[in-house]
């Protein structure tokens, strides 16, 4: 039998550091929680280098004394509990007393501080575990503690830190969570020399996220405060029409710890049940104030997992609390002003772009075309919007939907010579590719042609404004416009890229995200610029959005980079080619007419003939079949007559 070893203080150590110091965001959470815990009303932290290299969190708490400095970096050394039983009625951040020794374990670490006993502060130095100096240090009254070369001492787990962008990214968040859960503390962030977050401390929580999230994502929020069986909830949460695409933008605070539970996501989605379209998830930033005797916060080692001991109750306490917030709510969605007024672009068209039979008006159905050959390089990217003109003399080999019937159209009189002109509507058009008669042949010359033969096709019409029924080939085709749309649209995107021409925005689009989205969206900038995205760095979570696909429309852009933004975020390792395909898969969705849009008869009968004539698009990018068929003969079998 292996003879057993008791394992040596210094090994030990190194051991309960992985449990508490993984990276340096844990280290900023750990410090940070620290100072909250000394009563500070005002903290700073700064890191250099993602803070690998350089960490340092100053508050003007209520400092150390000297005989107890040494006793802080000790294992299990903590001020905050004495007794088992103080276990059942933890009120603080901090509890266990392992923070300061893992840190020092595998750093370097500096500590000043000064309680408001001592005239004189004192500087206390120690590295990988082993004191260097204790000496007098003239300070303010509270704690600062740096910490430099994380894991220097411990290089094999230097190997998992990430990039220092990430690093920073992840430092960035934790300060931003601590901020939201103590609206009463003024916290300041520097991060490589800039200061990029300073809240005030005015203890009102909407001012803290308008300082943290920025005034877009405050405006949509509405305040909650609610009891229930004790449990008190009170916080922000954003209205129905302004929900994301995924939970990440969700902060849930447990007695002013931020923690993930399932139970409050659950809650709340339960409470926006019918006020939200499927898919979408509202955001919160909630605070639970609940008996610590009902809650056991000592369950993970970054304690942000809780257990409750009755779950119903927290769920019925954020379930109600939100419902009524909802309910008493009386704002309206804004109504925005559309891109072009087209009536004064009519106006002040030139005579050749108006309707005139005898002009000769370029070819609505065709995009402008791009000068491949230009030296000018604004020549290879079109500007939106684009203004495109009607022509009634050219027969149409590719559809536009709108989500709306133009003014003055009649499904019985379908005459358009009278229309106004598509191009200056701003809702969503399908617009399968220019160029693209009926009649399409196989690129591959020894396969068999397939030749769409117009003499067998008949539009019946269409159902619940969803499914395009035609007859065709003595068979009932039934074809899902939004999935037939969607993968003409990413067959497109995934032509190469001198033949994909993004839009250049007259108004740059910005986009907030949670930490991890925008960390992942920085990440992967060299594939968003191959489908097709210009994307650049705003600060504190926020991107700008230059240039997007040309099927995009610019109120679609938020969706579709929060969408994508999660994806890669939750798939860091998959190949880039899988995350380029999952966002053309994106874009296809967010541009694709949706189900339930109003489609006039010709524009059915042309995408019909589109998708018939294009026997390689059998399902959508989601796996979903384009069409069903139906024969005669089936259907003369369901009615008894075979």
């Amino acid at each position: 039998m292996p003879k057993i070893n008791v394992l040596p203080k210094s090994v030990a150590e190194l051991i309960a550091a992985g449990e508490v110091v993984e990276r340096p965001a844990s280290v900023i959470k750990e410090l940070l929680e620290n100072s909250i815990d000394s009563g500070a009303s005002s903290i700073t932290a700064e890191i250099k280098n993602g803070g690998i290299t350089y960490i340092r969190v100053s508050d003007n708490g209520c400092g150390i004394e000297r005989e107890d400095i040494k006793k802080a970096f000790l294992s299990h050394a903590t001020s905050k509990i004495s007794s088992e039983n103080d276990l059942n009625s933890i009120l603080t951040l901090g509890f266990r007393g392992e923070a300061l020794a893992s840190i020092a374990a595998v750093s370097k670490v500096e500590l000043i501080t000064r309680p408001a006993s001592e005239e004189i502060g004192s500087r206390y130095c120690i590295e990988a575990g082993e004191e260097v100096l204790i000496d007098d240090a003239g300070c303010p009254l509270g704690t600062t503690i740096v910490v430099r070369d994380l894991f220097f001492c411990t290089p094999a787990r230097m190997k998992f830190l990430k990039k220092d962008v990430s690093e920073g990214n992840s430092v960035s968040g934790v300060v931003e969570k601590i901020a939201l859960s103590h609206p009463g503390i003024s916290f300041r962030f520097i991060r490589d020399g800039k200061q990029t977050l300073l809240t005030s401390g005015s203890n009102d929580m909407r001012t803290v996220v308008r300082e943290v999230f920025g005034k877009e994502f405050e405006k949509n929020l509405i305040p909650v405060k609610g009891e229930v069986d004790g449990i008190k909830v009170s916080g922000l949460i954003s209205v129905p029409h302004a929900s994301r695409p995924n939970r990440n933008m969700q902060f849930f605070f447990i007695n002013g710890r931020f923690v993930k539970t399932g139970t409050g996501s659950a809650a709340l989605s339960e409470a926006y049940k019918n006020s939200v379209m499927v898919g979408k998830f509202p955001a919160c930033v909630l605070n639970i104030e609940i008996n610590p005797l009902t809650v056991d916060v000592n369950v993970h080692p970054a304690k942000t997992e809780v257990r409750f001991s009755n779950e119903k109750a927290v769920f019925s306490a954020i379930y109600f609390s939100c419902k009524n917030a909802l309910s008493d709510d009386s704002t309206r969605v804004e109504f925005k002003q559309p891109h072009i007024d087209f009536y004064a672009a009519l106006e002040k068209a030139p005579e050749q772009l108006k309707f005139n039979n005898q002009s000769k008006a370029p070819d609505f159905w065709q995009h402008k075309s791009v000068n491949k050959n230009s030296n000018d390089d604004k020549s290879k990217k079109a500007v939106m919007p684009q203004v495109e003109v009607y022509n009634p003399q050219k027969p149409a080999s590719a559809p536009v939907f709108r989500t709306t019937e133009p003014v003055g159209y009649s499904a019985q009189n379908d005459d358009r010579s009278g229309l106004i002109p598509e191009s200056i509507n701003t809702e969503k058009n399908i617009t399968p590719e220019p160029d693209k008669e009926i009649t399409v042949s196989s690129q591959n010359s020894s396969e068999k042609e397939n030749t769409f033969s117009e003499e067998d096709f008949r539009l019946i019409g269409e159902a619940f404004k969803t499914y395009i029924i035609a007859e065709y080939d003595k068979k009932i085709i039934v074809i899902d416009k939004h999935a037939a749309h969607e993968r003409i649209i990413y067959e497109r995107l995934k032509k190469t890229d001198s033949e994909r021409t993004p839009q250049v925005l007259l108004a740059p689009v910005s986009v907030l995200l949670s930490d991890d989205e925008y960390s992942a969206i920085l990440s992967n900038n060299s594939l968003l610029t191959q489908a097709g995205f210009d994307v650049t760095d705003f600060g504190q979570g926020t991107v700008i959005v230059n240039e997007c696909p040309m099927e995009l429309l610019p109120e679609d852009i938020p969706d579709v980079i929060c969408e994508v933004a999660g994806n890669l975020a939750e798939n860091k390792q998959s190949a880039d080619y899988e995350k380029i395909d999952d966002i053309f898969h994106s874009v296809a969705c967010r541009s694709a007419i949706k189900a339930g849009n109003i489609t006039s008869r010709y524009e059915m009968e042309v995408f019909a003939k589109q998708v018939l004539s294009m026997p390689e698009i059998k399902y959508c990018p989601h796996g979903r079949p384009v069409l069903i068929e139906i024969t005669r003969r089936e259907l003369e079998k369901n009615f008894g007559r075979v």
